[in-house]
């Protein structure tokens, strides 16, 4: 798969059909997250795979549970996404609530179908420097594979439980950085759509100095007339 392909259309499946994901395909996806950059090369990961119908069940419950509390959070006013990114259009901010919750409550309904689950543990990490390279990268390599996913942090509620589970070595410093539910998508590929342009939220040299480009809609998929997309600005 061409690089932009990979960038432009890879997005949060929660739709996910049960059929399981090869092992080979578990290891290609793997392999390309343990290629990511990470400070000082300490790779400092460790990533826990669950095909366990069992196993998952159990997390389908924390899951759920985990859920209503985040959303509790959230009708209160104090989720972290309660609140519109400043400059923002409201009701666009509450549409796309509306819709993720939607497919949200998909995943949740249907979690013990979920083929695959894929922990991901660091050690001082930085808030998350050394780690989401590497899980961007395991998406990036999914999305070659045909395989979607979400990454999710809720279940970072019930840590103990899940360290238990899992046979985490707490004592040792390990924390769950998040947790993808992966398996083949029920929906379609395609470039997100409802994204604010590059002009938007970008600057050059001091804040909200024009970036000197506006972008009117994607670069890629590539046009014969790519220079027709960007318009120069001052």
């Amino acid at each position: 798969m061409e690089i932009h392909e990979a960038l432009y259309t890879t997005r949060m499946m929660r739709r996910l059909r049960p059929d399981p994901i090869p092992l080979e395909t578990q290891t290609r996806m793997i392999d390309a997250a343990v290629r990511a950059p990470n400070g000082g090369n300490t790779q400092r990961w460790h990533f826990v795979t669950v095909d366990d119908p069992v196993l998952i069940r159990e997390f389908a419950h924390l899951f759920r549970e985990a859920r209503d509390l985040e959303y509790a959070k959230f009708e209160s006013g104090s989720g972290p996404m309660a609140t519109p990114a400043p400059g923002s259009n409201i009701a666009a901010h509450a549409d796309t609530m509306r819709r993720m919750k939607g497919s949200g409550d998909y995943l949740a309904d249907h979690f013990e179908k979920i083929p695959l689950l894929i922990f991901v543990f660091a050690i001082d990490d930085l808030g998350g420097a050394n780690i989401y390279p590497a899980i961007w990268s395991l998406l990036l390599a999914a999305r070659a594979e045909g395989v979607g996913g979400v990454m999710t942090m809720v279940l970072r509620n019930f840590e103990d439980r899940v360290n238990q589970l899992l046979g985490v070595p707490a004592g040792e410093g390990w924390k769950m950085s998040a947790m993808l539910a992966m398996g083949y998508p029920r929906g379609k590929w395609g470039v997100a759509a409802n994204r604010r342009p590059v002009h938007e939220v970008s600057s050059r040299n001091r804040w909200d100095a024009p970036f000197g480009l506006e972008v009117p809609e994607p670069l890629w998929p590539p046009h014969r007339d790519a220079t027709a997309r960007l318009a120069t600005v001052g």
